[in-house]
């Protein structure tokens, strides 16, 4: 995600699905999607955040990951 393979302009729409809150530099990252997005181009992010750790049994419950 850091260095994409396409070249400036590119892409009409930038998606990710949980990837972007995996990478330590995110500013790194947005910064390479913007870069391969056309002018007008869309960006759609679907990412879990979290400002403390999450219980165990609330990792294992599935219903709550899923409604």
């Amino acid at each position: 995600m850091e260095s994409l393979p396409v070249p400036d302009g590119w892409a009409d729409v930038v998606i990710s699905n949980g990837c972007i809150n995996l990478v330590p530099d995110k500013s790194l990252v947005l910064g390479e999607i913007f870069r391969v997005l056309h002018p007008g181009g869309r960006l759609q992010v679907a990412d879990v955040t979290v400002l403390k750790a999450v219980p165990e049994e609330a990792k294992q419950d599935i219903d709550l990951w899923t409604h």
